[in-house]
């Protein structure tokens, strides 16, 4: 039997997993220990067939400042031992590639690592009052987590050079008008809207939505003849499986179809 977390709290909400910060006196920073647990979270609902969706959000005034810099600063570790950006590029890393949708409740505060974990997530669905930067330059720290490497391409070069120097933060709107959050939402329908949001992802095919994700994360690194072929390929596998047979008959039935993600 494995230990309750201590930096986070994990909730079952219908099919999606819900997977809360609770270092509200830091502001939700990342510490090494939250990130094992936020990596044991992701991993368990990876893993769950009934989860169909996970979101991230932050407890208090916070979605994440970044990494607990205090941590960095005094950090020693033994030879051979994962260190802090071993753990962020493992839990980031499952956010990014990981088969199932992961949302962003973006609830305040997101900075620095924060932002970088906004961006590694599929949609953010951001409070009206959040706010949302780099501030790596304002300790001297470089971005490790795609702060200098992924933001340019989420709202284009000039803003994300200006958010990176300047190391200010700016509003949940700005973000969405600039492409990176999908969705700004009153401070108290945050919750609720994610959640009606992640309720109609729960009835969709789940091997439409992971197929869906990876092509289209592959999308940006390939010219658009390779996307093309990549997506025939898929789409050629997809005709093989249960859940198109399922959405088809259902559709030719006039019924809710009943998929099973193969």
């Amino acid at each position: 039997m494995t230990d309750a977390p201590q930096t986070l709290s994990v909730e079952r909400v219908g099919r999606t997993e819900w997977i809360t910060f609770r270092r509200t006196d830091q502001l939700n920073a990342m510490s090494m220990q939250m990130l094992r647990e936020m990596t044991a979270a992701l991993e368990t609902a990876i893993a769950d067939d009934a989860v169909r969706a996970i979101v991230l959000t932050g407890s208090g005034r916070a979605f994440c400042a970044g990494a607990d810099l205090k941590e960095v600063a005094g950090a020693t570790h033994a030879p051979g031992a994962p260190d802090l950006l071993d753990l962020v590029d493992r839990a980031f890393g499952l956010m990014r590639h990981g088969p199932k949708p992961v949302i962003a409740a973006v609830n305040g505060l997101a900075m620095a690592g924060g932002l970088e974990m906004v961006m590694a997530c599929d949609l953010v669905f951001a409070a009206e009052s959040a706010k949302l930067g780099d501030a790596h330059s304002n300790f001297g720290v470089f971005p490790g987590a795609g702060g200098a490497a992924i933001l340019p391409r989420r709202i284009g070069l000039n803003r994300a050079k200006y958010l990176l120097f300047s190391g200010e933060t700016v509003s949940a709107q700005d973000m969405m008008d600039w492409g990176l959050v999908n969705t700004v939402v009153p401070d108290a329908q945050l919750r609720g809207s994610v959640q009606a949001l992640t309720d109609r992802l729960a009835d969709k095919s789940p091997a439409v939505l992971r197929r869906m994700k990876a092509v289209a994360n592959r999308s940006l690194n390939v010219d658009e003849a390779a996307a093309l072929a990549e997506e025939m390929l898929n789409l050629r596998a997809h005709m093989r499986s249960w859940d198109m047979r399922e959405g088809l008959t259902a559709f030719t039935e006039k019924r809710k179809p009943q998929f099973r993600g193969y």
